[in-house]
């Protein structure tokens, strides 16, 4: 699929609030979300270069053509796959009213969403046009949030570091984990640290490789990450 203008040539209001008709005549045997649920198939099955119109089309059985009154170029699809994939995401439910348990708990929850869409943290570094899924999950973290005593900006921002640091994390959780399937790769990699490390012009490397080591378990290590992220917000 070409590139359009850019995600910051979205017109979010045409995207959502004026979403665009078919054109008159026989109505088609497709939707917009027949189009983005056939998207996002493709990316969660090869990844986001996989997703172009005419192999959406065919899933869906029509011509190239006929798609792009529904999304007029990548940008546009990218948003309403994220849009789409972000109702599986809670948006009701109690809040325990202390923030840092809630907005860790909320981590949690988009860490897994994001494993089960491996193209999702890349399509965040360029999403800009929130839809309504996006929103209703944006508006249950910042309840979340309202304990803290920040105001809305803050909340905002807050909101906006832990989404991106989930993103950034999931992006090496899966890099390391395609590095485990090429072993000889990954001890290459050992070998050349601990020559670094003791080199001698290294010793805070040195220091750090040789005390203990932590649980490598996936989990594990977002739940640490995760911890010293949340426990260090200022909400003064």
């Amino acid at each position: 699929m070409t590139q359009g203008e850019g995600a910051a040539g979205v017109d979010p209001e045409r995207l959502w609030l004026h979403p665009a008709e078919p054109r008159r005549g026989r109505k088609p045997s497709f939707s917009r979300e027949a189009i983005t649920e056939a998207a996002v198939a493709l990316a969660d099955a090869e990844g986001l270069d996989a997703v172009s119109m005419r192999r959406v089309a065919t899933a869906v059985g029509a011509g190239v053509m006929s798609l792009y009154s529904y999304a007029p170029d990548k940008d546009t699809l990218l948003e309403l796959m994220v849009d789409h994939v972000s109702a599986e995401l809670p948006t009701t439910g109690p809040l325990t009213g202390d923030w840092r348990a809630d907005l860790k708990h909320l981590a949690h929850l988009q860490r897994g969403h994001m494993l089960r869409h491996p193209w999702l943290p890349a399509a965040l570094a360029t999403h800009r046009t929130p839809g309504p899924n996006v929103l209703a999950f944006l508006e249950h973290a910042l309840a979340a949030l309202r304990p803290s005593g920040l105001d809305g900006a803050a909340r905002l921002e807050v909101f906006a570091q832990l989404t991106a640091f989930v993103a950034g994390h999931v992006s090496h959780e899966l890099a390391t984990a395609r590095a485990t399937r090429a072993p000889e790769r990954a001890a290459a990699e050992a070998r050349y640290l601990a020559a670094v490390a003791h080199d001698g012009r290294h010793p805070e490397l040195a220091e750090a490789l040789s005390g203990p080591r932590r649980p490598t378990d996936p989990e594990a290590t977002f739940t640490r990450f995760l911890d010293r992220l949340v426990d260090g917000l200022d909400a003064s």
